[in-house]
């Protein structure tokens, strides 16, 4: 806890290393496009339609809106929205999605406290580095298959730092930060039952942003609390650690940067199905493949994968409607990743029954690499196999700069229009000359 503290309490005062600074920089305009485009999906419309009903102080912004509202309830919504759908980033070895609830609470608390861009980025690496090890400290595999929330436990605590350190907390003050972090964290993944995705994006993004934001500003309001959650009679491990590690809490900080170590999506769609997607466009671009062609297609992922994705009602996190699509359309879109209405379309189900769904024992133990091999037989008879063991935009195979402000853009401009979005990603992309990050919100409004 010693370390822990001290490294939270003086994380704005220590410079970031130029490839950090540009790889949140990726993570901070993927996650604003996640949530931009999230905000006129089902979960979004409903955060922003009950924070609305909160009303509060105007601290900070509700991304996609024009209106203000405490930096909590701002945390909530936002957090909402960067994983109304799966669009959002995610960190394999810590089995979470850290981007949804960090960034979401980084923002707030800026604004809250009139934060510089730099603050913020500083913020949001820290963030990212507290959730992923608090996750891993657990045994993040073993804790999942208890029935915990790995999506939830990790980014309370990553919320938490970020939020405490925009907050100015002291060596002391975040000590006490991370009981009341402790006595926050929930989470049971039951969410993945959710079929509207109105929970799953309050489990992943919202709950954590909100509890992060909160924790930290009870404390810097004069909370005390518990010196050191992790150790001593009752703590945090005895109660959720099967085998805990507790020294992966500090293990390598600021020389590990975890946040170089998280995956964008380079799909709006599972986690699951990313791989699959990728063999998939590159058997197509290669082998000149359309879907009159296709006879069968077995899709082999991790069992984990499998389960989450097999037949799901909704298209975005449906492996095989959207293996279907993408033969039919030789590439997925946002729009066509969300096209519920076409998971009826007899040319797409037709397409559908022909693709074969398999957990695997190899790819099992691969995890938390998340691979998959794809076998299509063609009606001339021939065989095509593709293995993709590093799905691009992980940290094996990293998007550019220019794939990430491809893709956010696409997620920005059927919101904001062409305009707004490329001035909105030109500004996030050199945030660091930000001396006040209220002076960009209304490049995040509407």
């Amino acid at each position: 806890m010693h370390d822990l503290a001290t490294y939270v309490a003086g994380a704005l005062k220590r410079p970031l290393p130029r490839p950090v600074v540009e790889k949140t920089k990726h993570h901070l305009v993927d996650t604003l496009g996640a949530m931009i485009s999230g905000s006129r999906l089902l979960p979004g419309r409903r955060a922003i339609s009950y924070v609305r009903t909160l009303q509060g102080r105007k601290e900070s912004v509700v991304v996609g809106t024009s209106f203000l509202t405490t930096a909590e309830h701002a945390a909530l919504a936002n957090g909402m929205l960067a994983h109304a759908d799966e669009t959002d980033d995610s960190h394999a070895p810590s089995f979470c999605h850290p981007g949804c609830g960090i960034v979401a609470a980084a923002l707030a608390m800026a604004e809250r406290e009139h934060r510089s861009g730099s603050d913020l980025l500083g913020a949001a690496a820290l963030g990212y580095d507290i959730c992923t090890r608090l996750t891993m400290s657990l045994d993040a595999k073993e804790f999942r298959a208890d029935g915990h929330s790995t999506h939830s436990f990790g980014p309370t605590f990553g919320a938490s730092a970020a939020a405490g350190a925009l907050a100015g907390l002291n060596y002391n003050q975040v000590r006490h930060l991370f009981s009341y972090a402790a006595q926050q964290v929930s989470g049971v993944s039951c969410w993945m039952r959710d079929e509207d995705h109105i929970e799953k994006a309050f489990d992943f993004g919202g709950m954590p942003a909100r509890n992060g934001v909160c924790a930290a500003a009870m404390v810097a309001h004069g909370f005390t609390g518990v010196e050191d959650v992790f150790s001593g009679e009752r703590n945090f491990f005895v109660a959720y650690g099967r085998a805990p590690r507790p020294t992966e809490l500090v293990r390598e900080l600021g020389k590990t940067f975890e946040i170089t170590n998280t995956n964008v999506k380079r799909w709006s769609v599972g986690s699951p199905i990313q791989a699959p997607l990728d063999s998939l466009l590159e058997l197509i671009r290669t082998h000149g493949i359309a879907a009159r062609d296709v006879e069968h297609v077995v899709i082999r992922v991790s069992h984990q994968g499998a389960n989450t994705v097999d037949n799901r009602s909704m298209p975005d996190i449906c492996m095989q409607h959207l293996c279907a699509v993408m033969l039919l359309d030789s590439i997925i879109t946002f729009k066509s990743a969300h096209d519920v209405a076409r998971m009826q379309h007899p040319q797409v189900l037709d397409m559908r029954r022909r693709v074969e769904l398999m957990g695997d024992d190899e790819l099992e133990r691969a995890l938390p690499s998340r691979q998959a091999i794809l076998e299509i037989r063609l009606k001339d008879g021939r065989e095509l196999r593709h293995h993709t063991k590093n799905v691009r935009g992980t940290a094996q195979n990293p998007m550019s700069r220019a794939e990430v402000d491809e893709k956010s853009y696409h997620l920005i401009a059927p919101v904001f229009g062409k305009r707004h979005a490329r001035r909105l990603l030109d500004t996030i992309w050199q945030i660091e000359k930000i001396k006040d990050v209220c002076r960009i919100r209304h490049l995040l409004q509407t």
